[in-house]
């Protein structure tokens, strides 16, 4: 066997976020008083790698009392950083999903500016973007259906990477069980994965404290239009979750990220070393792969300190 690593990569780690650009990786997590980012040419070394605070609160109109969720994206030449913040007031009032600018080839230098918060139409948190069809699209975990269920999905076509145009479209809902565990009925932490000419929507279901957090997934139908609902195929069980065998548990809120030839794709995620854990989350990554069909096949959480061969480019 070559080189190897073993999860988890940073811990505590709650919800991870990858991006690779060009031959570096980038990371940011849920700090919750500050953003963070750390970079490195490795994926399975990223933890290791340099880190710098990009920004503190607070932030022009609110105290940003709270901050988690952040997504680093390259959009259009230009580096954007979404998280959700709110002041400390409750959700309903203050949560937003807010937008930092910065124009500099490298993220850790330049300056970051503040361009406010997206135009939800709901409440929200988890907010991420992706282009499709020369269109940029914005999708996130929506409140506002109190008591029926805490978040469902929204998408929105995106007029520039921090203003939403037209309708507020619903994709996903918690209708199923495994939806709704923990107390909490939650669709949120959206992340669109590519392959080929298919589209999916990754998503994270139920509470994030419960054992049985996991991943869900819609399929988007060939050339089909991303805000028509009927277009895309809701998985009725899990696609990723936990496993009693290898002792890990509530795996979810996830990105995805290539290694570092472009061969293969890997799943970067948050989960807990032990049952009834709370918020011990710690961020781990492992390869997935593709089915004859063209869908992904996550397998199962593999166990902590197992030896794992590194993506393939690092050796």
């Amino acid at each position: 066997m070559g080189k190897t690593f073993k999860n988890p990569l940073l811990d505590p780690g709650p919800d991870p976020w990858v991006y690779k650009e060009n031959d570096m990786y980038y990371l940011m997590i849920t700090i919750g008083n500050r953003l963070d980012l750390w970079k490195s040419r490795t994926l399975s070394g990223i933890s290791k790698g340099e880190c710098k605070t990009i920004w503190t609160p607070p932030l022009a109109g609110i105290n940003s009392k709270n901050i988690w969720a952040p997504e680093i994206h390259r959009i259009n030449g230009k580096w954007y950083v979404y998280f959700t913040a709110n002041d400390g007031v409750g959700d309903d009032e203050s949560r937003k999903i807010f937008v930092l600018e910065n124009n500099s080839e490298d993220p850790f230098t330049g300056q970051w500016i503040e361009r406010g918060y997206v135009n939800t139409a709901y409440p929200g948190l988890d907010g991420t973007v992706f282009e499709y069809k020369d269109q940029l699209y914005f999708v996130y975990a929506g409140y506002g259906h109190f008591p029926a269920y805490g978040s469902a999905l929204y998408i929105a076509e995106m007029t520039d990477p921090w203003t939403l145009t037209g309708e507020n479209v619903m994709l996903t809902k918690p209708e199923y069980e495994w939806e709704m565990q923990g107390g909490m009925a939650i669709n949120e932490g959206p992340v669109i994965l590519k392959r080929k000419s298919k589209l999916f929507l990754v998503y994270s279901a139920s509470a994030t404290w419960s054992d049985d957090y996991s991943l869900g997934m819609l399929t988007l139908s060939a050339n089909s239009d991303v805000m028509k609902p009927s277009a895309w195929e809701k998985s009725t069980q899990p696609v990723f979750k936990k496993s009693l065998e290898n002792k890990v548990f509530a795996p979810g809120h996830n990105s995805f990220v290539e290694s570092p030839d472009g061969t293969e794709d890997w799943i970067v995620y948050h989960a807990i070393p032990e049952s009834e854990g709370g918020g011990q989350r710690s961020t781990r990554i492992q390869k997935i792969y593709w089915k004859a069909d063209g869908t992904p096949e996550f397998g199962i959480p593999l166990a902590t300190d197992d030896s794992i061969p590194v993506p393939s480019g690092e050796d």
